[in-house]
């Protein structure tokens, strides 16, 4: 089965590619905040509502324009990618998807993408458009198909990567009538209903006490100076560092989880609701969660397997397993407790993985969702 893939690389650009990259970069973010700007002024100076190709034409004249020319010095491929990206971005907005589109700063994430017109790729070397030597890309691992789309990143430590767009051939994982329910919590990041505790690194904790002290120091610093610009580097590349801890710690677990299960039951969450406990935020963001239920979607989708989402309202930590009687309540700091019903002594996390397998199960076999002490569960087959 063939498969749009994402594949990511660093890379070293010389000091002529540095200072094209930024031209790049910063041609790309001034289009896409004038263009915002643009739409947004529109909509509520003249009620009318701009489309895409309503600001491409307006780009077009804005080049022409003589304080504008430096627009002219870089590919005009990234600049109109700029405006398709703002376009979906507004199209997320009215529906619900996210927030209204915000206005790039320089200390963030840089980013422009090239389409296939704008690059060169042959004998695993890319050039870009108006460069004339290929980027220095470090390999760990080959790819196959032909890229449609190459986006060239800089974060904020100073690291610069390429992501190339193909369609590859997907190996796919041998069927398994194994099934699972994950319960998410702190102590582990996923507790299974087969007794599976993944623990949880706290990455975050264990780099917190360097965090502050860099933190503490670039506080001290002097604006604009160089100094500043040091101290914020090194803050940005300890950030940087936690993330990747996380990240690779997250697709080694959801890789296990769904190459071993054919259906995967989870529980649906609003993080961003639980963020606001200032108590737990930051263990909370430690964790990912929100990130690995990303990850399983799509490798579910990618391998054919099943996953699903019970309702966020099943009592599954309340709830005993083996009689089903359901707590009045049950403080966060109770991590076992005895069932007054059937006397059975309850592993909290354990329990709940064990009470969202049998919700799934029961409504993915009978195809029907059920009001009271069962409740529905969102399946959605992703293969």
């Amino acid at each position: 089965m063939k498969q749009l893939q994402g594949f990511k690389y660093r890379f070293y650009p010389t000091k002529e590619q540095k200072i094209q990259l930024a031209q790049t970069f910063g041609c790309t973010r001034f289009v896409y905040n004038w263009a915002l700007a643009l739409r947004t002024d529109s909509y509520y100076q003249e009620n009318k509502s701009l489309s895409y190709h309503d600001t491409s034409n307006a780009l077009t004249k804005l080049k022409k324009e003589p304080d504008k020319s430096w627009l002219k010095e870089v590919s005009s491929v990234p600049l109109q990618q700029g405006l398709r990206h703002l376009n979906t971005a507004f199209k997320n907005f009215f529906a619900a998807k996210s927030k209204y589109p915000r206005f790039k700063k320089k200390s963030n994430k840089q980013s422009a993408t090239y389409a296939a017109s704008a690059f060169k790729w042959q004998d695993c070397k890319l050039t870009l458009a108006k460069m004339s030597q290929p980027l220095k890309i470090k390999w760990s691992r080959k790819f196959n198909g032909q890229p449609t789309t190459v986006t060239i990143s800089k974060d904020p430590s100073g690291r610069y990567f390429v992501s190339f767009l193909v369609e590859e051939e997907l190996e796919q994982w041998e069927k398994t009538d194994e099934k699972i329910g994950i319960d998410l919590g702190i102590k582990d990041v996923v507790v299974t209903s087969k007794g599976f505790g993944s623990g949880n690194p706290k990455y975050l904790r264990k780099y917190e006490a360097r965090l502050k002290t860099l933190q503490r120091r670039l506080a001290k610093k002097q604006k604009g100076s160089n100094n500043r610009y040091k101290a914020k580097l090194k803050v940005a590349k300890l950030h940087a560092k936690i993330a990747d801890c996380r990240r690779d710690f997250l697709h080694k677990l959801s890789t296990k989880l769904v190459r071993e299960n054919q259906s995967i039951f989870t529980e649906t969450l609003a993080v961003k609701n639980m963020m606001a406990n200032h108590k737990l935020a930051k263990a909370i963001a430690d964790c990912g969660w929100g990130e690995f239920l990303r990850q399983l979607q799509y490798k579910c989708e990618w391998h054919d397997r099943t996953l699903g989402a019970i309702d966020r309202w099943f009592p599954s930590s309340k709830r005993c397993y083996q009689c089903g009687h359901v707590l009045d309540r049950l403080s966060l700091d109770i991590r076992e407790w005895q069932c007054p019903s059937c006397q059975k002594v309850n592993l909290r996390d354990y329990n709940a993985a064990l009470n969202i397998l049998a919700v799934g199960q029961t409504v993915l076999a009978s195809g029907l969702s059920s009001d009271g002490d069962i409740t529905s569960v969102s399946l959605v087959n992703l293969g």
